[in-house]
């Protein structure tokens, strides 16, 4: 019963920081182009400003993952990956200049964007053998962002957009207060100690999933850049466009708080390879179905399998893959490759080709870039998928 009760209170605090961390992510998202616009920047610079935050993402993670594991010490430097993170921010109160505030806001990334992978990996030491639980802590992360997102919308509008930086700081103290809380765990994994993690990159099956990952944040690009500009200029209001938005959390909600069940049963390569068909007719239905309301909220509704799905299921093999010595990195690596250079890459396929080729022709270019990922993983993965039938289990 102790240990229960010992093993609820570890989720718990799990689950707190997942919920402020999104929850910072809620109040950046949705507002911080909108404060870059109450400074007077103009659209290019208020694009750099936001650029630098996921440029820093594909070299944050791997530098401090690095040092995370030959210390094997992940949430300590996440506790201080945060603690600077937060510090560097603050200055944002006092500068207003194009290029200090870009130093400070790449600073900021530097810090801000190492923090997770660390943490990720302390999750799933922290669940041992019961890793496909991953799903049901990650969940409170998607909860603190629409929290984030609704409770500022009318502060914002009440107070002015002057006060996100403030906001903001209080919800990194929050996330800091709660790191401390949640204690190093060493992984279980001891015969992976010597790991090569170049050799563990070029694993066929590794590879595919890398490279997966990386495919299917590109293409997201034209969702998180352009979605909610596709649905006015198909003749939706800006509350309309909210709900969308809200929709696809909820849902992303309802598949992280399945995932436990979904894992063990179907096992992971399978729902990754589920995850990246649906992602495919998803952006085929927003191409297609814009003006139909029905088709696009069955799209929006598919959030829960090109994210909450996808993200699951490869965390929970990222953690299968990389082990020991390596730990830290391989969930750095992942978060650098996908959310870092393919989420950028995408923003700027999206970008380059958004007036040039037609919108719904961008989300077509998606759909083919999310059939590409499905396609490699199977063809890379193949070997696997023969050992697997050989032995008559799943994986």
């Amino acid at each position: 019963m102790l240990a229960r009760q010992r093993q609820f209170a570890e989720r718990s605090r799990l689950s707190a920081v997942y919920f402020f961390y999104f929850a910072c992510l809620g109040a950046l998202l949705p507002y911080w182009s909108l404060y870059l616009q109450h400074l007077d920047f103009t659209a290019d610079q208020i694009g750099e400003l936001s650029a630098v935050l996921l440029g820093t993402k594909i070299i944050a993670p791997g530098v401090w993952g690095w040092v995370a594991d030959h210390t094997s010490k992940q949430m300590r430097w996440a506790r201080v990956a945060v603690f600077a993170g937060m510090c560097i921010f603050s200055m944002v109160l006092l500068v207003r200049g194009y290029w200090p505030l870009l130093l400070v806001l790449a600073g900021f990334g530097f810090f801000w964007n190492a923090a997770l992978p660390q943490f990720e990996t302390t999750t799933m030491n922290h669940l041992h053998d019961d890793k496909y639980l991953y799903s049901r802590i990650r969940l409170w992360g998607s909860i603190g962002f629409i929290a984030s997102v609704s409770i500022l919308a009318p502060v914002l509008q009440n107070q002015g957009i002057g006060l996100l930086p403030w906001a903001i700081l209080v919800i990194l103290f929050c996330i800091w207060i709660n790191t401390l809380l949640v204690q190093d765990k060493p992984s279980g994994t001891k015969h992976a100690a010597k790991a090569s993690l170049l050799k563990t990159c070029l694993d066929p099956s590794v590879l595919a999933l890398l490279v997966a990952a990386f495919l299917i944040q590109m293409s997201h690009g034209p969702y998180y850049t352009f979605f909610s500009i596709y649905l006015e200029e198909h003749g939706y209001s800006r509350t309309a466009v909210g709900q969308f938005w809200s929709l696809g959390v909820v849902a992303e909600i309802i598949l992280f708080f399945m995932a436990y069940r979904l894992l063990p049963r179907f096992g992971a390569k399978y729902l990754l390879m589920l995850a990246m068909l649906l992602t495919a007719l998803r952006w085929w239905m927003i191409a297609m179905f814009a003006d139909n309301l029905p088709v696009l909220l069955l799209a929006q509704l598919l959030h829960a399998a090109s994210y909450g799905l996808f993200h699951a299921s490869a965390i929970y093999l990222i953690d299968q893959y990389f082990s020991g010595s390596i730990q830290g990195r391989g969930m750095a690596l992942y978060s650098s490759i996908s959310f870092g250079l393919g989420a950028s890459l995408g923003s700027l396929m999206s970008g380059y080709t958004w007036n040039t080729v037609g919108s719904s022709e961008v989300y077509m270019l998606a759909m083919a870039i999310a059939a590409l990922a499905l396609v490699q993983y199977v063809w890379l993965a193949r070997p696997v998928w023969k050992r697997v039938r050989r032995r008559n289990g799943t994986v």
